[in-house]
């Protein structure tokens, strides 16, 4: 009996092992292989034209899913980018079309992004509201405002320095792309680099352990908002720029193919596990399902149904592990 009992975790240990790996790198193993599909089955694919231009149109959408990474790894769900992303580029466009100017318009979008971020943080710790809650609310009141300040209409700009952000390239490489790898840098860097990265780690884990160890627990909830907002900000900022105009409905969708990505790179959502790289990887991933079925001139239903295929099972991996 006793040998029996002590041979049960060793029998188990390499299933654990390989299901622990396939939730690591599942992510990354896919894009690699759909890389080569897709490479193999579309001459179009494997050009320097598409796949820089893939990574210039999933910029905004990578640049909040590197923000959502250090929230949902602390623990929380940021719902109001969509919102701050909406708002942020409405104001970008109004003040570039005043004499206040295409660049103060820009920085302005990244300010205020940072701003409603910092707001989020604070409804949550001050008044305790659970995160998924606070920002559905705030997306609500965001995203009001952004309508409130165009009336639901359009505002064009007509400026060469403001679309610059959002239409020019350095060389080869679209600006939006560059900002992509700045923003990413910083964000791993913050993670991995810093005390607190290392905090926010361990208040994902077990917020009330960290709070008994020192951590300033709220602290650290408000400013992974504060990076989502801020994030928001960026991501508005390009959009606005890159369709020079400001729009109300603008980045509807990116909240939710930001989170998407993050939890299908391997990210745990019930925090305290997770990287920047993993994320990217989910976006990519994801990016070039999209650019696949496009190029392959597939119906848009098994676009959807494969995409969504995916992102349960990266769920399930995620459930999986924390089980074990």
């Amino acid at each position: 009996m006793t040998t029996g009992t002590a041979a049960l975790p060793t029998a188990r240990r390499p299933s654990i092992a390989i299901a622990a790996f396939a939730r690591d790198y599942a992510a990354l193993i896919l894009l690699v292989v759909l890389f080569i599909v897709l490479s193999v089955a579309s001459s179009a694919f494997f050009t320097s034209a598409n796949l820089l231009n893939i990574v210039s149109q999933q910029a905004p959408t990578a640049i909040v899913a590197c923000a959502a990474t250090l929230v949902i790894i602390a623990g929380s769900f940021d719902l109001s980018t969509g919102a701050i992303v909406a708002v942020t580029n409405v104001i970008a466009a109004q003040l570039a079309i005043r004499a206040e100017g295409p660049i103060v318009g820009l920085l302005a979008a990244v300010v205020a992004g940072l701003g409603l971020g910092v707001i989020n943080g604070l409804v949550i710790t001050m008044l305790r509201v659970h995160s998924f809650l606070a920002t559905l609310a705030t997306s609500l009141v965001y995203g009001g405002l952004a309508l409130l300040l165009t009336n639901g209409a359009l505002i064009p700009v007509d400026n060469s320095t403001f679309i610059a952000l959002g239409q020019n390239d350095v060389g080869p490489i679209a600006v939006a792309s560059i900002v992509l790898g700045v923003f990413a840098v910083l964000m791993m860097f913050l993670l991995n680099r810093t005390v607190a990265g290392r905090h926010l780690f361990a208040v994902g884990g077990n917020p009330e352990a960290a709070a008994l160890s020192g951590i300033r627990v709220n602290l650290i909830h408000v400013m992974t908002f504060a990076a989502s907002g801020l994030a928001a900000g960026v991501a508005g900022a390009i959009l606005v720029s890159r369709v020079s105009s400001g729009q109300p409905t603008q980045g509807a969708d990116i909240t939710l193919n930001a989170i998407a990505a993050v939890i299908l790179g391997g990210t745990s959502i019930y925090g305290g596990a997770g990287a920047v790289w993993r994320t990217l990887t989910g976006v990519f991933l994801l990016a070039l399902i999209g650019n696949g079925f496009d190029l392959l001139g597939a119906n848009q239903f098994y676009k959807n149904l494969v995409t969504g295929i995916v992102i349960v099972s990266a769920v399930a991996l995620a459930a999986s592990g924390r089980r074990r």
